[in-house]
């Protein structure tokens, strides 16, 4: 049995940090700071994906459908592979189409002190028409964490533990403060992967989070580009990222997170489990994190739709 847990934090004060994601560094020092010895060696943490309290439902690929106000606001029930990654797409595609998608993948900023600071709540004005004439949303972080060595039991964390995490920089003067919204453990070895087992489809590879290919950090081993990725013309994006502990800063060099590459392994199920869980350097702070998934399945079920009616209409003008 292979357990995860999903937790969802809601911010209560603005963010300091990127706007791309909360590292995994970040949530385990966090918490490693509210656990004992052996938790914090055994603990491995994913990256943290902002995701907006909004209205919304189950994409069509999700074993649950119908939608639910506040969608963003909960977790929801997981099942099958494919229920993992509904909030961890940072285009968030269960957004119902009545609400501003764009201005979702944006944020408001604050300035303190000179620190400019994403806000953790967004106004949208609404129609004269609506009863009142603005809305407030605010913004969560979806994680979770699980037991890297597979020796004790460490998940599921309490819920003190998870509760009130200060994350990002600014921390001292309040920025960057969370409480817990939601907790659940998941068994991987308990969900559907019936989407990953016709041995007939080609797969591909999503990265969620980047993949370390060099590291600064002492003692962490450098790596090639994994051999089951079959690479596209152009190769990949790569991109920095660095490493802090203990007031060490470490640079990172990795392949960027959001791009697509082939599969060519042999054991897509198991391969599907290893990109929950991570591969690579540093993939107990978050890197590494990638999901597999059939090549004829639209990764924007949006621009599948739109080709279907230029067809319709006789192509495109």
């Amino acid at each position: 049995m292979t357990v995860i847990q999903q937790v969802l934090l809601e911010l209560e004060s603005d963010y300091y940090g990127r706007p791309y994601h909360v590292s995994g560094n970040a949530l385990y020092r966090a918490i490693a700071r509210r656990v004992d010895a052996s938790t914090r060696q055994s603990l491995a943490v994913s990256h943290g994906v902002f995701v907006p309290g909004e209205h919304g439902g189950y994409p069509d690929e999700h074993s649950q459908s119908g939608g639910a106000p506040y969608f963003g606001a909960g977790l929801r029930p997981v099942e099958s592979y494919e229920d993992l990654f509904v909030f961890r797409n940072a285009a968030q595609r269960w957004l119902s189409t009545s609400r501003p998608r764009d201005a979702h993948n944006t944020y408001d900023f604050h300035v303190h002190g000179g620190r400019v600071a994403f806000a953790s709540t967004v106004r949208f004005g609404v129609p004269r028409q609506a009863r009142n004439s603005k809305r407030t949303m605010t913004w969560y972080v979806h994680c979770y964490v699980y037991d890297d060595t597979d020796s004790t039991d460490v998940v599921p964390l309490d819920e003190d533990v998870l509760d009130g995490l200060r994350l990002g920089g600014a921390r001292n003067y309040g920025l960057g403060e969370t409480s817990l919204k939601d907790t659940q453990t998941v068994d991987l070895d308990a969900l559907d992967y019936s989407t990953l087992q016709d041995a007939e489809k080609s797969f591909e590879l999503e990265l969620v989070s980047p993949y370390v290919t060099a590291s600064e950090y002492p003692g962490a081993d450098d790596q090639s580009v994994p051999w089951w990725w079959t690479l596209r013309p152009g190769g990949v994006r790569q991109r920095e990222e660095r490493l802090v502990e203990d007031g060490e800063v470490y640079e990172l060099e990795t392949v960027d997170h959001g791009q697509v590459v082939g599969y060519g392994g042999p054991s897509p199920v198991e391969t599907a489990k290893s990109g929950v869980l991570r591969v690579g350097t540093h993939s107990r702070y978050g890197f590494g994190e990638f999901r597999l998934r059939p090549v004829s399945t639209d990764r924007v079920p949006e621009r599948a739709s739109n080709a279907a009616v230029r067809e319709s209409a006789g192509g495109e003008q």
